[in-house]
């Protein structure tokens, strides 16, 4: 508490604070009472438990086993999953413990076990790290086996296209730092990107310090902080760099504690940006530049004393002028002008070969460090002899080596700066965040006194932020003041500014159009909606393709393969030559026939490319996934990308996926002579007990028959039961209420009179749903709920069957609704009345028959489903259960997204099966064409440096095709969709 008033109060005495005039006032605004500081002080020890509950049936059960655990003292949160018999709960151990919560689970009439295995999870730690030195997909499997092989890390991946790892491990058993020292002992640098834990991080450059003393007494100042877990000190830049919880601490407030610990002599502020999430990247592109242009300044000489000056006469007699014996100075030149790219500039390829071979596998730098190597050397022989010999006449190959390493250095400058193109999306996310922000004073009856610009890293939970006309939001936050049009397409997609006023939420990085907002945070840093989906696309383009796994198979055998049959297309070509296999004009009048062997064996070892096999899935499925975000489809890798363009048959649920999700009451048939509101406040008592949204629906409609404002205090209900999929029962003023449809009135007795079996029919047929209801075994009633189509659902289900997709609706409604709605929107298959377990057992009928499956749903119920198809898709207005068992999330709600994942999907294996198909045809036909398959007839022959260039330029042209995904649209029929709608509003 004393550091928070302490960051207050700094705050309001800060010189440049000013008064505003008018000044809004919020009822509402939550104070800074000493229970709110304990409460924050003791939330970085929380703990999350799982308990298996047996005896739940509906959500009513689930309902009162929540209620029991939340009166508990001590519970942060509490859910219930009545699907899976589960219940998670967040709780505060010195307040609470685990038997404590499973003794209230019993006392509600439920069996309770703690499932100690999930428990143990909370040990389980992510850690990614950043991989320097991989160059094609030899090296990232070396790298996964070694991380999969340490005991405690239960599932590694490495990304070749990020140059990153991601590995799941048991902190209580391995540490990062042993994982990191892992990924070196292979022969790679591993570089710590984070460690998953949650905790905020930050760093301050702190000006005025002179002595070491001073430091220390920054940090003893800092690490004596609540919530401080971790400082670490670069004196050599006056670096802090700071771990904390973020519920209990922030960087404004290291930045107080360090100025009043120096009495004024110290200044802290966010340590300048240069750990940019592509700084790496940068810095691999400028050492892959510097090292071109290195090589050139020696290689165009030694092009031009081999290939050039030979040719004109005057240079070419200078060049042939005898040193020693039969040396020239030509060859001497080059020799000398070779031997720095040979080995200074091209040591990257024997440090990367050393680093494979020591772990037993070959990859792209062996190719090239034997191919440069045996040409170097063969002309250090040739030279030599020469020098040591008065007959000796050969041909040096320094050209070929020292070309070789810079058309090979040259295409991997290329490759970089393509490879980092192609996770543009990340940046672009990254860059919404707004880097200044206006941050609120508040005296304690709420009113704003003053305000101060501060840099949005800055923002501490529960700050109140002023958003003005056109800046964007800050942060993740609800309003407290104003209203306004918030432009959420960035993050969402949706086009259509969205209306928001006091109570509404708004998230970070959004663009406010119209008005003056003043937004309280609620999620800041690592926390924050952005950060959130920065962070899935992010794993999404970790997670291989199961296509990768072709790839991964051939890098295994591919460089052996090649080196065996460079030395067989030497070994052939020269033994052709030594028995007179072929014709002695063939050999140029510079060489013989075992240099003519050599150039061939060369070409082959270097024109083989594993890098554009490797690259092939990983750089189309990042742009596409990247591609996804942008257009708000989030795609949760490339499995599920894999999987929805092979997709042939979506199911989709009704209620909020096919409709709006908000049902309202239309219609009010009474059977009986009674009043209406008598007749809703029972109802209500009844149905305000449970979950369903039919029965919110009822709920809120009974509301406008009382005049007691917004407390609406209705009749108990005793005994209350849920049937799922059928309705509720209770007892109510001593009357037995039986609210549902028809089946639950045959199922408890109550006969369906026919007046009310018409009143059904034509409900139904209106694409309405009819409840009935029972008060003592006499219906007395008929309430007719309309939930409203979305306005593009026919439209999608058009566009479905145009591109062969089958369209299934799967519903918890009665068959007459189901029928009515899918009519509507032209689906031919329903299943009405159908149970959460129901829709998942249709979904595998479907895959049984040799459907590829989709399931498109919003809800709790629906989430078994979108587990058992082979592509969930999840409506990101959904609840949370749902769109943590998609594959795909629909940020914007609309069903139009449905085809844009699909289509995107189909668009980005087709440039995978393009990126394959290039990168196996240009081996298959590069190598013979190297090996001189075309010299006997057309006397046409690779050089090696040539053959380098194209082995370069081959992984620049798939990275590039994988590129060309960025200027993905949407099919042609949904941007008619979008307009038409548009003008429709």
């Amino acid at each position: 508490m004393a550091t928070r008033l302490l960051a207050l109060a700094c705050i309001r005495n800060e010189s440049n604070n000013r008064d505003l005039s008018p000044r809004p006032h919020y009822p509402s605004m939550p104070k800074y009472p000493k229970g709110v500081a304990i409460q924050e002080n003791i939330e970085d020890s929380e703990v999350k438990v799982l308990f298996s509950v047996v005896g739940m049936t509906c959500s009513a059960c689930a309902g009162s086993v929540e209620k029991a655990i939340k009166r508990l003292p001590g519970i942060h949160d509490a859910a219930v999953d009545v699907l899976n018999n589960r219940a998670q709960v967040l709780f505060y151990p010195n307040f609470v413990n685990e038997e404590t919560i499973r003794e209230a689970i019993e006392d509600v009439g439920f069996e309770a076990t703690l499932i100690k295995d999930e428990v143990n999870e909370r040990s389980l730690q992510t850690c990614r790290l950043r991989i320097k030195g991989m160059t094609c997909t030899s090296c990232s499997t070396t790298v996964e086996s070694a991380l999969q092989g340490i005991q405690g890390v239960k599932k590694a991946r490495v990304a070749l296209a990020t140059e990153e790892a991601e590995i799941y491990y048991d902190q209580k058993i391995v540490s990062h730092n042993q994982l990191m020292e892992a990924v070196e002992d292979t022969g790679f640098e591993a570089i710590l990107i984070s460690t998953g834990e949650d905790k905020g991080k930050i760093q301050l450059k702190v000006e005025g310090v002179r002595t070491d003393h001073s430091m220390r007494m920054i940090e003893s100042s800092l690490q004596a902080l609540p919530g401080v877990q971790d400082v670490a000190i670069d004196p050599t830049v006056n670096k802090i760099s700071l771990s904390y919880t973020p519920h209990e601490t922030g960087p404004r407030t290291f930045i107080q504690v360090i100025e009043s610990t120096g009495s004024g002599r110290f200044k802290a502020m966010i340590f300048p940006e240069g750990g940019r999430r592509d700084s790496p990247r940068q810095e691999v592109i400028k050492n892959y530049y510097k090292s071109f242009l290195w090589s050139l300044v020696f290689t165009i000489p030694v092009f031009l004393t081999s290939m050039v000056f030979m040719y004109i006469p005057g240079l070419k007699q200078g060049l042939d002028v005898k040193v020693i014996n039969m040396l020239t100075i030509g060859e001497l030149l080059r020799w000398i002008l070779s031997t720095p790219v040979q080995f200074i500039i091209g040591w990257r390829f024997y440090t990367g070969s050393y680093k494979a071979l020591r772990h037993g596998s070959a990859n792209m730098d062996v190719l090239i460090a034997l191919g440069t190597n045996t040409a170097y050397f063969y002309s250090v022989y040739s030279v030599l002899s020469a020098a040591t010999s008065k007959e000796f006449m050969g041909t040096d190959f320094f050209e070929t080596s020292s070309m070789l390493i810079s058309f090979i250095l040259l295409g991997k400058y290329l490759e970089v700066l393509a490879k980092g193109k192609t996770s543009e999306a990340i940046a672009k996310l990254m860059d919404l965040a707004p880097e200044t922000a206006t941050l609120l004073t508040l005296d304690r009856d709420g009113n704003v006194i003053s305000e101060q610009e501060i840099d949005s890293r800055l923002i501490q939970k529960n700050d109140v932020i002023k958003i003005v006309p056109g800046a964007k939001v800050a942060c993740d936050g609800f309003v407290l003041w104003g209203q306004s049009h918030v432009n959420e397409s960035m993050i969402t997609g949706e086009a259509r500014p969205v209306a928001k006023r006091k109570g509404d939420t708004v998230i970070g990085g959004t663009l406010n159009e119209n008005g003056v907002l003043h937004v309280q945070a609620t999620r800041v840093g690592s926390e924050s909606a952005l950060s959130l989906i920065v962070r899935l696309v992010e794993s999404a383009q970790m997670a291989k393709a199961p296509v990768q796994k072709f790839a991964d198979r051939i890098s295994k055998y591919f460089v052996p393969l090649v080196i065996i049959l460079a030395v067989c297309t030497w070994l052939a070509w020269f033994l052709a030559g030594k028995f007179n296999g072929y014709p002695k004009s063939w050999i140029p009048s510079s060489m013989d026939s075992f240099q003519l062997a050599l150039q061939f064996g060369i070409s082959v070892m270097v024109i083989a490319c594993p890098c554009a096999l490797g690259l092939a899935t990983p750089t189309a499925v990042m742009v596409g996934t990247g591609v996804g975000a942008s257009q708000g489809v989030l795609i949760k890798g490339g499995q599920a990308l894999e999987s929805a363009h092979k997709v042939n048959c979506i199911v989709f649920d009704k209620t909020g996926t096919l409709t709006i999700g908000k049902p309202v009451v239309v219609r009010t048939r009474l059977l009986k002579n009674m009043v209406l509101r008598e007749f809703y406040d029972i109802i209500a008592a009844t149905e305000v007990n449970s979950e369903h949204p039919l029965a919110k629906a009822v709920v809120e409609y009974a509301k406008k028959f009382r005049e007691d404002g917004e407390n609406h205090v209705w009749p108990e209900a005793r005994d209350f039961v849920s049937i799922a999929g059928h309705g509720v029962k209770a007892n109510v003023q001593n009357k037995e209420i039986v609210v549902g449809n028809k089946s639950l009135m045959l199922e408890c007795g109550i006969s369906v009179p026919a007046d009310a079996e018409e009143l059904l029919v034509e409900t139904e047929e209106m694409a309405q749903t009819g409840i009935l209801v029972s008060i003592d075994g006499e219906v007395v009633g008929l309430i007719a709920i309309s939930d409203p189509l979305k306005p593009a659902a026919r439209d999608v289900i058009s566009i479905l069957k145009s591109m062969n997709v089958r369209s299934i609706m799967v519903t918890g409604d009665n068959w007459g609704t189901a029928n009515a709605i899918a009519k509507e929107v032209g689906i031919e298959t329903v299943i009405a009345e159908a149970k959460p377990e129901q829709k998942a057992e249709k979904v595998k009928e479907l895959q049984a028959t040799g459907l590829t499956v989709a399931m498109v749903g919003d809800g709790i119920n629906d989430s078994p489903a979108l587990v058992a198809a082979d592509v969930g898709m999840a409506i990101g207005a959904g609840t949370d259960i749902a769109i943590e068992a998609a594959d795909i999330v629909l940020m914007k709600s609309n069903l139009e997204d449905v085809i844009t994942a699909i289509d995107l999907s189909r668009k980005t294996f087709s440039r995978i099966r393009m990126n394959y198909f290039w990168a196996l045809g240009y081996n298959l036909l590069g190598i013979p064409i190297a090996a001189g398959v075309l010299f006997p007839s057309t006397k046409f022959r690779l050089p090696p440096w040539v053959a380098g260039a194209a082995m370069a330029a081959s992984s620049v042209s798939v990275v590039c095709w994988s590129l060309l995904l960025k200027y993905y649209k949407r099919p042609k029929k949904l941007e008619t969709l979008q307009i038409s709608g548009i003008m429709v509003e």
